[in-house]
């Protein structure tokens, strides 16, 4: 009997190649790893949101303003967000192409628009790594004393602490770009390994709240000390902050669709499900700590957020483990921030968008990784940090301004592709994914889910711009701080027309993609 060999494998490359053919039709070959799967791809929005490390930081804002009932501002920013992610997806599944944000504005609103919301998203992810990275003085010192290297005094706000903090963050940033230069394959391992590290964490603080609770779920109800004037109701706007610096990030899957296996099949379904998974968790974790803290008025929740509420139910072993989990949460937040903005800057230069384009642009043939990029950030950032030792008022307005200019880029994807729809729709033919499946598409829901998304975009920048001092001058000592926002922004405008390429983008969209 004979028997003939056949080469069962011949499906894989197949679906490899469409995907490379996809990026063929924008113009551009195939240069990055193409080794991404589908929980790589989620784990990546999920770590940029990081919600074990953001409410770890942010629960004191957004109850210290407006009480128990600020849980509520956590429901509405999830439900505007996800309005955004809804059309992110669809053009995710349509424009599968690093530098996502930048890509998909550029298509829908031109080179003008497309170039200042890669421009926004650059700066603002640099100052978000930095902010992510010094969250490290907050967990580490506290779960071994040998790692407050400089000084005493752990504090953020004191001059050992800040000195600390920027040398811890400086060291994690250092390891994140040799990571995220050694190749894709590295980083998405190391983050997938920290995300599942995080969902265990943030299963078990759930557990243990819920377990641990002192009252009911009607607390969110209670609005606790009512807000000073004009009343209540605008004190439970400011505290809707906290959810809104959380809950960004979530469209990272769309800037690793180069190295993504059926980026349009894949980027679509977990930009969606990353954002959902951190609203559901982190729901569901400040619920917990509601009905879990040993008092809701002596006014330590407020002061020291979820570590006052995990301190009194936790013995020492036991926090002490949770919080080396919160410590993995900050530093794949801090590499999955800075492996989004690495490839945004890459997708950029490769459209010779910025200067030393050919150096940004340049892949290594080895590791398959833009590695200028991400050396680039690293240095960047520790720049960043540094600001933290001379004034953390500063630092920390930094970092509120920069979402203000993550939210205005996210407009300058779905205000011009709200017009497109206007105008008739935003896409030619129909297409279907590597594997011959239907893309995602929100079909007649389109225009006011569109539209809603426009809406609460609007809304929440001028919320998170708004000129407030007990959030952008909380010590009293620098008036102008609470005009930071709208100054920003007219200086990132300002410097950005100075930046801006006088040259044609390459490739031409207008003239190269089929499906576009």
């Amino acid at each position: 009997m004979s028997l003939t060999l056949t080469r069962p494998a011949a499906a894989a490359p197949t679906a490899s190649h469409q995907d490379a053919g996809d990026l063929g039709e924008f113009g551009y070959q195939q240069q990055l790893h193409r080794n991404l799967g589908r929980f790589a791809s989620f784990a990546a929005g999920f770590s940029f949101v990081s919600i074990l490390t953001t409410i770890f930081q942010l629960f004191g804002l957004g109850f210290g303003f407006g009480g128990p009932a600020f849980f509520w501002t956590w429901v509405v920013v999830f439900a505007g967000q996800f309005t955004v992610a809804l059309n992110f997806a669809e053009l995710a599944a349509r424009y599968p192409i690093s530098g996502a944000i930048y890509q998909w504005s550029r298509r829908m609103g031109g080179e003008v628009v497309g170039w200042f919301a890669g421009w926004f998203m650059i700066l603002a992810q640099m100052v978000t790594a930095a902010a992510a990275a010094i969250a490290l003085q907050v967990v580490l010192p506290a779960v071994w004393s040998g790692f407050q290297i400089i000084g005493d005094d752990p504090s953020l706000t004191s001059s050992s602490g800040a000195a600390n903090a920027v040398l811890l963050g400086s060291v994690l940033l250092v390891l994140t770009t040799i990571i995220n230069s050694i190749g894709v394959n590295w980083m998405s391992r190391i983050n997938s390994i920290g995300v599942t590290c995080e969902i265990v964490g943030v299963v078990a603080v759930i557990g243990m709240f819920f377990t641990h609770a002192v009252r009911g779920p009607q607390i969110v109800l209670d609005t606790g000390v009512p807000g000073a004037s004009p009343g209540y109701g605008w004190a439970w706007i400011v505290s809707g902050l906290m959810a809104a610096y959380v809950m960004v990030g979530f469209g990272s899957a769309g800037e690793l669709a180069e190295e993504t296996r059926n980026p349009r099949r894949v980027a679509p379904r977990t930009i969606r499900l990353a954002l959902s998974v951190s609203a559901i968790g982190g729901g569901l974790m400040i619920l917990g700590a509601l009905m879990a803290a040993p008092s809701l008025t002596d006014g330590r929740l407020a002061a020291e957020g979820l570590p006052y509420v995990l301190g009194a139910i936790l013995s020492s072993p036991w926090g002490t483990l949770l919080l080396v989990d919160v410590a993995i949460a900050v530093f794949i937040c801090t590499l999955a921030i800075q492996t989004a903005a690495s490839r945004l800057i890459f997708s950029m230069a490769r459209d010779e968008r910025l200067p030393a384009s050919k150096v940004l642009s340049h892949v290594n043939a080895r590791t398959g990784t833009p590695i200028a990029p991400a050396v680039l950030i690293g240095m960047v950032c520790i720049g960043i940090l540094a600001v933290n030792m001379g004034n953390s008022a500063i630092f920390a307005t930094l970092s509120s301004v920069c979402i203000v200019l993550i939210y205005l880029a996210y407009l300058m994807v779905t205000v011009p592709l709200l017009l497109r729809r206007l105008r008739g729709g935003p896409y030619g033919a129909a297409a279907t994914d590597a594997d011959g499946n239907p893309l995602f598409s929100l079909g007649r829901w389109g225009l006011p889910v569109n539209v809603l998304a426009v809406s609460y975009g609007l809304l929440m920048v001028i919320n998170l711009s708004w000129p407030r001092t007990e959030i952008f001058d909380p010590d009293g000592t620098m008036p102008l701080l609470q005009w930071s926002a709208p100054l920003t922004v007219v200086a990132v405008v300002a410097l950005g027309a100075l930046c801006f390429p006088r040259r044609a983008a390459h490739p031409n969209p207008v003239t190269i993609g089929a499906r576009a």
